[in-house]
């Protein structure tokens, strides 16, 4: 039984109407050619639809129960239509996002926000994981694309485009009436004579510590490692030592009542942007999410960050 919508269509417009005329008066066709896809819809299902008489015609009980089935199905394939309709035009669908815990909790609600206000029914997934968690879930295509820090990755990324979006500068952090409290600014050699809670090395924000470190000569007397802010940020409340961690995660040790200084010699910055795979393509829903990021500008980022000015990456088209 292979029917086509159309012919279900001419079925309800017959039933409803309750004649030929009237249908093909309201479909603005020729009585006879629905007459005819009637005649060949009740030949493909083996059953009459309609009881014929010279005033109107009346459905059979098997044609109610085919009618009742043919509207549902009508109905359903409409509304799917319109839902393709909506992902054509990005008004539906779903995006998915890999990035840092840090970049989904301060970076990304902001935009979050924004691009659900034009994009209501369209679904936002943001997956927060490790750097190089996130890299794989983007080469996979387990994720659309990625917002990600690319700057002292151990990673290459040469296969992937990168458009950088922001940037975020390394600070101490120190407990309140902490000596460096007294200080503008602190080298990263002056962190050698302090306890250092350092971040464990599957971090990307050790891959930095690490390289400035490695610049300035110095090197700090790791008391103990956490992968966690939350716990970097405890440790450091406890008066355990002094930690580094970039701007944009200042806000999350805000909770520990902890001050912190900007970082030199050498002044040590990430680079975040958007990563994902050149040549593989994005929804339509998606292509708008990646756009809201890369024209991200305004308020709404921590002192110690900010947005780069927009400008094409080798790739780019």
């Amino acid at each position: 039984m292979d029917l086509t919508v159309q012919q279900l269509r001419v079925v309800l417009a017959v039933h409803d109407a309750g004649s030929f005329t009237a249908a093909a008066e309201s479909m603005l066709q020729a009585q006879s050619s629905l007459s005819r896809t009637v005649l060949e819809v009740e030949r493909r299902l083996g059953v009459a639809l309609f009881e014929r008489t010279t005033r109107r015609l009346e459905p059979t009980a098997e044609g109610r129960e085919f009618v009742a089935i043919a509207r549902s199905t009508v109905a359903m394939f409409e509304a799917n239509l319109r839902h393709f309709a909506g992902f054509l035009d990005g008004r539906r669908g779903r995006v998915r996002v890999a990035t840092l815990p840090s970049l989904a909790a301060i970076l990304l609600p902001g935009i979050v926000s924004a691009y659900q206000r034009q994009h209501a029914s369209v679904e936002v997934s943001i997956e927060d994981a490790l750097a190089v968690e996130v890299l794989e879930r983007v080469r996979a295509g387990t994720v659309d694309f990625a917002v990600t820090v690319v700057s002292a990755t151990t990673e290459p990324v040469d296969d992937l485009l990168v458009t950088p979006v922001a940037t975020d500068r390394f600070c101490c952090v120190f407990p309140p009436g902490h000596r460096f409290s007294a200080s503008a600014e602190i080298t990263w050699s002056d962190l050698a004579t302090e306890a250092f809670i350092a971040f464990d090395r599957t971090t990307s924000i050790r891959q930095h510590l690490d390289h400035a470190f490695a610049e300035s000569g110095a090197r700090p007397r790791d008391a103990i490692e956490a992968r966690n802010i939350s716990a970097v940020a405890g440790l450091v409340a406890a008066g355990l030592g002094v930690s580094a961690v970039p701007g944009l995660v200042l806000p999350l040790v805000e909770f520990a009542g902890l001050d912190y200084r900007p970082l030199v010699a050498p002044r040590t910055e990430r680079r975040i942007a958007v990563v994902r795979v050149p040549h593989r393509p994005l929804s339509p829903a998606a292509v708008a999410f990646h756009d809201s990021i890369i024209g991200a500008r305004g308020s709404g980022l921590p002192p110690q960050a900010s947005w780069v000015r927009r400008r094409r990456t080798r790739g780019e088209e």
